[in-house]
């Protein structure tokens, strides 16, 4: 079936995206600008260094537009987006400004494209945009918080960069094993960042988290580095789409590199708990042998648990583990079209499985990973 040709407005707002995408940069600084120049009162909503998440909104804002022709995705996308904003304190009408800097930017840096016409489909996307975030967040603000504060209860090194914290919210967290949630530490107020939960649901309300200190990045090296317990942070809603379907019998094939061995553990909890009756398979990708710091949990739950293998995958100088990229150790150990996959870990990572595993036959609505613009929409 051909694809369906785009609406009149998408494909000005295309050939809009196009012609800003040499100078985005420009154009992103232009919209802050602009913002504040019009509202200074929105600067604190924003983090005092604007570099730790300088053009995260102007992104999501113009991914948003770039679907405008799939409202079924859009609104998911746009809901998330709408109440992971809450807990940056936006209202429903702080909105106008931020669609004014918009057009105002593009204004100035697609001009060889603009025209009224591109102009008006804009304001026909950003209004639209705008309503459903608006709605999102209010419906929200009914029934859930706009963060919650954790202490953190345990701290515990497993390498030289990466610790596992677990934190007691001061109040029920729902959530989905899968999900992953926005943390902002005490030492850089208003910086996000987002971590998947390493475990299902548990009785005692108690989240868990894998956390990497990555160069320059301003909350992991707080919370492996300096955080401890007895600290307290605030967390964002839970998101993410990564869940598993409880509704089927189809085996699960789960990837996790480096950190992203967090949320298949959560996954492989949350099949355990609902009784087991379906295989999984988790290959747990690593650099190096001591890269792989979760592994005693993950073979603990395979030794408990007979429907479930576990692989490792180490790039440089394996041991007892298969060697090379994770997506070739998966192919080896093929057919998967009868799987669900789930991937976490680095995009690059995501991407490469991804093809990979369309390739060799996995149709693509069985495989689930949360997309960087997915992780943008949350606020981070």
């Amino acid at each position: 079936m051909d694809a369906k040709p785009p609406s009149p407005d998408a494909f000005l707002i295309r050939r809009t995206l196009d012609e800003i995408a040499p100078v985005a940069d420009k154009a992103t600084s232009y919209f802050y600008a602009l913002l504040f120049l019009r509202r200074p009162d929105l600067r604190d909503l924003f983090p005092v260094a604007m570099e730790a998440q300088r053009d995260r909104l102007f992104k999501a804002l113009l991914h948003a537009a770039e679907r405008i022709d799939d409202p079924d995705a859009l609104t998911g996308f746009l809901s998330q987006l709408g109440r992971g904003h809450r807990k940056y304190g936006t209202r429903a009408q702080d909105y106008p400004a931020l669609g004014e800097a918009l057009i105002g930017a593009l204004t100035r840096y697609a001009s060889a494209v603009w025209t009224a016409q591109t102009e008006a489909a804009w304001v026909r996307a950003y209004t639209a945009i705008s309503q459903i975030m608006i709605d999102a967040a209010a419906a929200d603000e009914k029934t859930s918080p706009a963060w919650w504060h954790a202490e953190i209860v345990t701290h515990e090194r497993r390498t030289r960069d990466v610790a596992v914290l677990t934190v007691r919210p001061d109040q029920a967290y729902p959530f989905l094993a899968g999900q992953y949630t926005s943390v902002e530490t005490p030492w850089w107020p208003r910086v996000w960042r987002h971590y998947s939960f390493a475990s299902a649901p548990r009785g005692d309300g108690l989240l868990t988290f894998h956390i990497r200190a990555v160069p320059a990045g301003w909350v992991s090296n707080a919370l492996v580095n300096r955080a401890g317990p007895g600290d307290v942070i605030r967390l964002g809603p839970p998101a993410g789409s990564m869940t598993v379907d409880h509704g089927s019998d189809n085996g699960l094939l789960c990837l996790g590199g480096g950190t992203g061995i967090a949320p298949i553990k959560a996954l492989v909890e949350d099949v355990a708990g609902h009784g087991g009756r379906r295989s999984v398979d988790v290959f747990y990708g690593a650099r190096h042998d001591h890269d792989l710091y979760d592994l005693d949990t993950m073979l603990a739950l395979k030794a408990k648990h007979p429907w479930l293998s576990v692989h490792t995958v180490v790039c440089d100088t394996p041991r007892d583990a298969l060697s090379g990229p994770l997506p070739e150790a998966v192919e080896e150990f093929g057919p998967w079209d009868t799987h669900d996959a789930y991937l976490s870990g680095p995009p690059g990572m995501i991407r490469s499985t991804v093809d990979t595993l369309v390739r060799i036959g996995v149709p693509s609505h069985r495989i689930r990973h949360d997309l960087v613009h997915e992780l943008v929409a949350a606020g981070d």
